[in-house]
């Protein structure tokens, strides 16, 4: 079958059509993905049927795996995989990090070398709610105009996971506090609020909920700052929403995409979701 190439969004995304993930690539079809992800930054596969193993297979023809820093809820037996569910196992332990992503982020922004890309896979969904919403940071910074875009480029945003995550334990009241070793696995980094793409050489915005600071900046000042600037990138023409079905496997790349999960009625209904992370590179 031909792999056909179908546009998501006026700005970007794209369906990916002829692709039976649980089988290995071959050359020319691999090109063609490659291509199509590097192109559009989100690409969708629908109708897929993963095992962990094919999973993780499929993610390694990109990079090396990156293990999520909190082990809770990470496959057992398959650490490159973490659970994003709320299920629960017979003694009512979580199985999955129930509330993953209910902010705008760009995954493991937080890590001296942030993550390539992140492959979702859908295995149940609730009837209604929990989408993702997906904004592109290529298409933001296109739309900067000019003297925005060296002022930007001349900043660097201070990155920190254990912020966040202690923001959204307060929030919901369901997430367990980080290890010792978590913590100081994960101290602040800055990075270059605009970052170039080192594959196809565009420009981005590179902030998100994982910045907490400005380098130079007072801090009220710059969460105010970083604030105004993802309400500017979170403007509806870069944001393209994701209604997920079951089988839906969906690989975006941190390099140029945020994304931001939505609510859904949790005790009604089950979202299951097993999510690897690709390994990147520093941004410049």
């Amino acid at each position: 079958m031909t792999i056909e190439i179908r546009p998501l969004h006026d700005a970007f995304g794209a369906e990916v059509i002829g692709v039976d993930l649980s089988q290995p690539l071959g050359a020319e079809e691999f090109a063609t993905v490659h291509r199509a992800h590097l192109d559009h930054g989100i690409i969708l596969f629908r109708d897929q049927t993963l095992t962990p193993e094919q999973h993780k297979a499929f993610s390694r023809r990109f990079g090396p795996p990156e293990i999520h820093v909190v082990s809770w809820y990470r496959l057992p037996d398959h650490p490159e995989i973490i659970v994003v569910s709320n299920k629960k196992d017979a003694e009512g332990r979580p199985l999955g990090l129930e509330d993953a992503g209910r902010y705008w982020h760009s995954d493991m922004s937080y890590l001296p070398t942030p993550a390539l890309g992140s492959i979702l896979y859908a295995v149940e969904v609730p009837p209604t709610g929990g989408a993702t919403m997906f904004a592109s940071m290529h298409a933001a910074f296109d739309a900067l105009p000019p003297e925005r875009k060296e002022s930007l480029a001349k900043m660097r945003a201070v990155h920190h996971f254990g912020s966040r995550w202690y923001r959204e334990k307060d929030k919901a009241g369901i997430r367990p506090p980080m290890t010792k070793e978590e913590e100081e696995k994960t101290p602040p980094v800055d990075h270059p609020i605009i970052r170039t793409h080192p594959e196809n050489g565009r420009k981005s915005i590179y902030t998100g909920g994982f910045s907490m600071g400005v380098v130079g900046m007072a801090q009220d000042e710059a969460l105010e700052f970083l604030d105004d600037l993802d309400a500017f990138m979170t403007q509806p023409q870069f944001v393209y929403t994701h209604e997920w079905r079951a089988g839906d496997v969906v690989f975006w790349d941190n390099r140029c995409t945020m994304h931001h999960a939505t609510v859904y009625d949790a005790q009604k209904h089950t979202r299951h979701m097993h999510r690897t992370t690709i390994k990147g590179d520093k941004p410049v």
